[in-house]
């Protein structure tokens, strides 16, 4: 007699479902490496909005493409679990499935490249307008970046350290406030630094 099929427990609460979501989206940030360009690319976005003053339908274009960008490659990584899981040798078909989903995660990050570079090109007279906020966000912007590159970067660190980038990710992140154009862009930064973070955090942990 075969065993009964298995069944994962069921949430049984909001914050529980929540919960397992976010371990989903740490989970993806520390094994995939395109999450994490994901991740970075999303962050320069973040800043681009919130140094440049952009109109609503630009806002919503810009977040609507880094959101479906961040989904369709955590798809694309669950979908491959799911193929690694059911085939357990070369198969010339699990393989085409894969690429067809990585494909599609690059037909989408190509687009939003496209539409970011559009929407760039449509504001020049406002970027040219700006260009010592375009400056100053430049300065802030690349060390904090960098930093949320650090965080999620692949090489162990002492949890000293981690910390240490934490710290300096957050301070540089608080100055760009001070100059912001847009509470949604500057939310979404901070979104991605606690990714970061929670992956450097999940990465030690798994050491």
């Amino acid at each position: 007699m075969s065993p009964p099929p298995f069944q994962a427990p069921k949430p049984n609460t909001f914050l529980a479902s929540a919960g397992y979501a976010w371990s989903g989206l740490i989970h993806t940030a520390v094994h995939q490496r395109n999450m994490r360009m994901h991740l970075i690319s999303g962050l320069l976005v973040a800043l681009v909005g919130s140094g440049i003053p952009l109109g609503l339908a630009e806002k919503v274009t810009l977040v609507f493409c880094v959101l479906l960008v961040l989904f369709a490659e955590m798809l694309n990584s669950a979908l491959e679990q799911l193929v690694d899981l059911a085939v357990q040798q070369f198969d010339p078909k699990a393989k085409l499935t894969k690429d067809i989903a990585a494909a599609g995660v690059l037909v989408l990050a190509v687009g939003t490249v496209a539409i970011f570079a559009l929407v760039l090109v449509h504001n020049a007279d406002a970027v040219t307008e700006n260009l010592l906020a375009v400056q100053r966000q430049v300065l802030v912007g690349v060390p904090l970046t960098v930093v949320s590159g650090a965080l999620m970067h692949e090489r162990a660190r002492p949890g000293a350290v981690n910390v240490l980038l934490g710290v300096v990710g957050f301070a540089l992140w608080a100055v760009t406030l001070t100059w912001s154009t847009s509470a949604v862009f500057s939310a979404m930064a901070f979104g991605f630094l606690v990714v970061s973070a929670a992956a450097a955090r999940a990465r030690r942990l798994q050491k």
